[in-house]
């Protein structure tokens, strides 16, 4: 049985779509608000999400953005915004789907399908077992969020983890501190500062580097940014 949850303000709404829910056979939770739904995520560890990107007076987008930060949970945006260019806006950001109001009950219910349908042959078709990046001694796995060095386990956080295996997705190329915080963070600079970006950097160098002061994996290529070098050899 999937768990759902929904984040709408709407009362009659939330109401309404819950019972269609239940009675399709998922557990739904409900919330309401940005702190909300972020603990109630933390705590029920969805499957997938209904977000209602106007949330009153806050932007649904924003729990979008914490969303990612702590997983890569499916999310189906909800929303009165039918225009195309709203439509491909979400998307860009990573929603799933995109579900304009008024919709049908059946409708919802067969978007939630096939984005769960989608998701699951996505991570069926990989290994858990087999490391999805290698790279000499450092093995990245984005399936289980782990990392191997030396054949021991390194304690990352979400952020770290992300961080890492977005910049040795491309190895050799060099992004800067906005670029990370817009692909890494789904932020900008106008709401976080580099500084964000260059403790992270720092933490994670002193997990995978064995000098972290002349690092060899993730290095600085000075007045631009980092990048992850793919030939190291300890």
């Amino acid at each position: 049985m999937s768990r759902i949850l929904l984040v709408e303000d709407d009362a009659e709404m939330a109401g309404m779509l819950r019972a269609h829910l239940v009675a399709e056979g998922y557990d739904v939770d409900v919330a309401s608000s940005t702190t909300g739904a972020i603990d109630a995520a933390t705590s029920a560890e969805p499957d997938i999400v209904l977000l209602d990107i106007v949330l009153g007076r806050e932007d649904g987008r924003e729990v979008f953005r914490e969303l990612r930060l702590m997983s890569d949970v499916p999310t189906i945006f909800l929303t009165g915004r039918g225009l195309e260019t709203d439509r491909i806006a979400g998307l860009k950001m990573g929603a799933d789907d995109y579900i304009v109001k008024p919709f049908s009950l059946g409708e919802v219910s067969a978007r939630i399908e096939t984005v769960l349908r989608r998701t699951s042959a996505a991570r069926a078709a990989l290994d858990p077992d087999e490391p999805t990046m290698v790279f000499g001694n450092l093995q990245i796995n984005e399936v289980t969020h782990e990392v191997h060095l030396d054949g021991e386990l390194v304690e990352l956080t979400s952020k770290e983890f992300a961080l890492l295996a977005f910049l040795a997705a491309s190895p050799r190329r060099v992004y800067s501190r906005e670029q990370l915080l817009e692909n890494v963070w789904l932020s900008s600079p106008e709401w976080q500062g580099g500084a964000t970006v260059t403790e992270h950097i720092r933490r994670l160098r002193s997990k995978i580097e064995v000098d972290p002061d002349h690092p060899k994996w993730i290095t600085t290529v000075r007045g631009v940014g980092y990048r992850f070098e793919p030939n190291t050899a300890e």
